[in-house]
C-alpha cells in the first residue's frame, strides 16, 4: 500500500460527503463517534481484548484507540480526540501524531473523564455513534445511534473506496501466508492448536488481532461449523477444514480451505467443489441478486450430489425435498469489510428497507443486489453432520440417499471454500486466489 495516503485522503473526503448528506437530512449538527472502552472481566481488574467501534476506524484506521474520539460535520476538518493516558500499567499506542494532522484536528486527552473539556459545549442536536449509552447521556449527546443515520452509514459502507480495497488486498495477503503455514503444519501431522499457531506466526498476528476466531476443524470436527476448540492432542489425520483470516488497518480477510491427507472419494469431492465455487465467482456481476447466486448453488451441489452417487433421484427432486439444506445448511457468502459479516447485507436501500432470506435459507446474510466495489465471500459448502443427517433420514428425502457411502464420509467432516471478491464491471476479482491462494 505504498500509496494510502492519497487514497484515504480520497476516502475521507467521500465520508465526509457522506457525513454531509445525512446530517442535512436529519438536521443534526454534527456526530460523534466513540471508539469504545476497555471493559473489564467479572471481579476482576483485567480487561477483555479491546474491540474498536467499526464506525470509528471506517474514518480512523486504528484498532487499538479506547476512549478516543471523532467529530464530524462534513464540512470543517474532522476533529479526532486520542486519549493518550500516562500509565504505569499497560503500553500505550504511540501516534505520529504530525501524520494525522493532515486529515484530522487532533486533541490529545489523557484523562477519558475529561472529554467534555475538548468537545463543543452544545451538544444536544448531536448524534453519539457507539455503545456506551451512558457515557453520551453524561456528555449530553442529544440523539445517540439514531436509525435512520445508522441505515444510512451501513447501507453506503457496501460500497468500498479504492482505500478500502487496498486494505481487503493487504489483508488477504496477510492471510494467505497464514494458510500456506497451517497447510505444512497440517501435512506434518500436528495438533489444531498447533496448526493455529502456525496460522498466527506466519501472519504476525495474535489471536486477539486476528478479525474472528479462527476455525481449524481436523477430521469430523470440520462438520462443526464454528469449530474453536482447538484440541492440543495431534491425532491421525484424514482431513483439514481452516477458515481464517486477518486483518490490515482493520479491514478483514475471510478464507477458507479444505485438505485432505489420502486420495479418497473425499479429496475427489473437494477438488469438485473447488470447481463448483469458481463456476459461482465467474457469475459475480454488477445486477446480480444475490439469492439467485445462493439458489444457484444448491442446484449444482444437488448435480454434484447425483454425480458421486451420494443420492438418487432427479435434479429437480433433490431440490424439493431439500435435500440439499442438508449438506449445505448456510449461506452462500456475506459482505466483508470492516467486520466479518459486515452490516448492510439485508438492506436494499439507505432507509433501512429490509429484504429477508428465503424460508428455505433463513442463514442466507446477503440479500442484495450485487453492485460496483461491493467486497464478498463466496463460501459454499459440502458437509456431512450427524445432526442433520439423522434428521433427513426420518424424513422422505432420506429415501434417495445413498447411506453407506454418506456414512464413509462422517470421518471427514467436510468441505469450505471460501474466497473474498471484488464486484467489477467486467468480471470479479478474486482476491484471494489472484494473491496465490490456490
Amino acid at each position: 500500500m505504498q500509496n494510502w495516503q492519497s487514497e484515504f485522503t480520497q476516502h475521507l473526503t467521500l465520508l465526509q460527503l457522506r457525513v454531509a448528506e445525512i446530517l442535512k437530512l436529519e438536521s443534526l449538527d454534527a456526530l460523534l463517534i466513540h471508539s469504545g472502552q476497555l471493559k473489564k472481566t467479572f471481579l476482576d481488574d483485567l480487561h477483555y481484548p479491546f474491540q474498536v467501534n467499526p464506525h470509528f476506524k471506517h474514518f480512523m484506521p486504528l484498532v487499538a484507540l479506547p476512549n478516543s474520539w471523532i467529530l464530524l460535520n462534513g464540512v470543517n476538518k474532522p476533529k479526532l480526540v486520542l486519549y493518550q493516558p500516562e500509565n504505569i500499567w499497560q503500553a500505550t499506542p504511540k501516534l505520529a501524531i504530525e501524520e494525522w494532522q493532515q486529515w484530522f484536528e487532533v486533541d490529545m486527552l489523557t484523562r477519558a473523564e475529561l472529554v467534555g473539556d475538548v468537545l463543543p459545549y452544545d451538544r444536544a442536536n448531536m448524534a453519539y455513534i457507539g455503545e456506551n449509552i451512558e457515557v453520551a447521556d453524561a456528555l449530553g449527546i442529544g440523539h445517540k445511534n439514531p436509525e435512520p443515520v445508522l441505515h444510512y452509514l451501513h447501507y453506503h459502507r457496501a460500497y468500498k473506496t479504492a482505500f478500502e480495497l487496498s486494505c481487503i488486498r493487504q489483508a488477504n495477503k496477510k492471510a494467505i501466508a497464514g494458510h500456506l503455514a497451517a497447510k505444512q503444519s497440517f501435512s506434518q501431522g500436528q495438533s489444531e492448536f498447533e496448526i493455529q499457531q502456525a496460522f498466527c506466526r506466519a501472519t504476525g498476528q495474535t489471536e486477539s488481532d486476528l478479525p474472528y476466531p479462527n476455525i481449524v476443524a481436523v477430521n469430523e470436527h470440520g462438520a462443526i461449523l464454528h469449530y474453536d476448540q482447538q484440541n492440543r492432542t495431534a491425532v491421525p489425520c484424514h482431513s483439514m477444514l481452516i477458515d481464517a483470516g486477518a486483518q490490515h488497518f482493520g479491514y478483514a480477510a475471510d478464507i477458507s480451505r479444505t485438505y485432505s491427507t489420502e486420495s479418497s472419494r473425499f479429496s475427489e469431492l473437494i477438488d469438485a467443489m473447488g470447481v463448483l465455487q469458481q463456476g459461482l465467482v465467474a457469475q459475480v456481476r454488477p445486477g446480480l441478486k444475490f439469492v439467485d447466486l445462493h439458489n444457484e448453488m444448491h442446484l449444482r451441489i444437488a448435480s454434484l450430489l447425483l454425480e458421486y452417487q451420494l443420492v438418487a433421484g432427479s435434479l429437480e427432486s433433490v431440490i424439493e425435498q431439500g435435500i440439499t439444506q442438508t449438506f449445505m445448511p448456510h449461506g452462500l457468502g456475506h459482505l466483508l469489510g470492516l467486520q466479518v459479516h459486515d452490516v448492510g447485507g439485508f438492506m436494499q436501500d439507505d432507509r433501512g428497507t429490509n429484504l429477508t432470506p428465503p424460508e428455505t435459507s433463513p442463514y442466507l446474510r446477503c440479500t442484495r443486489v450485487l453492485e460496483l466495489n461491493q467486497v464478498l465471500t463466496i463460501e459454499p459448502g459440502l458437509y456431512f453432520m450427524p445432526q442433520l443427517l439423522s434428521q433427513l433420514k426420518q424424513q422422505a428425502g432420506g429415501k434417495q440417499v445413498h447411506w453407506s457411502l454418506v456414512e464413509a464420509l462422517l470421518p471427514y467432516g467436510g468441505i469450505r471454500i471460501e474466497d473474498n471478491i471484488i464486484v467489477h464491471a467486467a468480471k470479479a476479482e478474486n482476491v484471494t486466489r489472484e494473491l496465490g491462494l490456490s
